[in-house]
């Protein structure tokens, strides 16, 4: 295992596991919302995500982190293994709740300068209120990756759902393990 794409739902622990699977295995680790969310929450043009990501997938190792539609084709296409990291909404809600409060109130830098603000979490967008978004997402991430677990165009890739903490510790510890 060499090249792994982490999925899963905002506040899923994907990108706590994302980066101790990368220490573990001695790859660099890509968020890709790093990528895509430039200053000001600005989106990085299709054209440059993709060259980006490209670029990045290229390599011999690596760990990427997120769900991006746009690239996961390319992505997939070069990993070896899919880390679906699945735990139950509750607490998805809750982890997701702490962490946009904790980044609200610690002012708490992200990528390219972007911050958390309070104000989002009272929008009705989805696009603005992240706990909304893990919400309504719970379910469609849920729906596309079991279905792609057993989709035969996906049959060279591993997938291991990841639903518990204790299961995420277990496979970082010894990666080739899991389902």
């Amino acid at each position: 295992m060499r090249r792994v794409s982490v999925v899963g739902n905002s506040g899923s622990g994907k990108s706590t596991l994302g980066r101790a699977l990368a220490a573990r295995l001695g790859v660099p680790y890509v968020e890709l919302d790093s990528i895509y969310h430039q200053r000001d929450w600005t989106p990085l043009p299709s054209e440059e995500f993709v060259a980006r990501v490209t670029e990045i997938a290229s390599g011999a190792g690596w760990v990427i982190d997120g769900n991006y539609g746009a690239v996961r084709p390319l992505v997939w296409a070069r990993a070896d293994t899919v880390v679906w990291v699945d735990p139950p909404r509750r607490r998805v809600m809750r982890r997701i709740l702490w962490r946009t409060v904790s980044r609200g109130v610690m002012r708490r830098q992200l990528w390219n300068g972007n911050r958390e603000s309070l104000r989002n979490l009272f929008s009705r967008d989805e696009d603005v209120n992240v706990v909304l978004w893990a919400w309504r997402s719970h379910g469609k991430y849920r729906e596309r990756y079991t279905a792609a677990a057993v989709d035969p165009a996906y049959e060279q890739l591993r997938f291991v759902r990841i639903a518990t903490a204790a299961e995420a510790s277990t496979f970082c510890r010894n990666p080739q393990m899991g389902s």
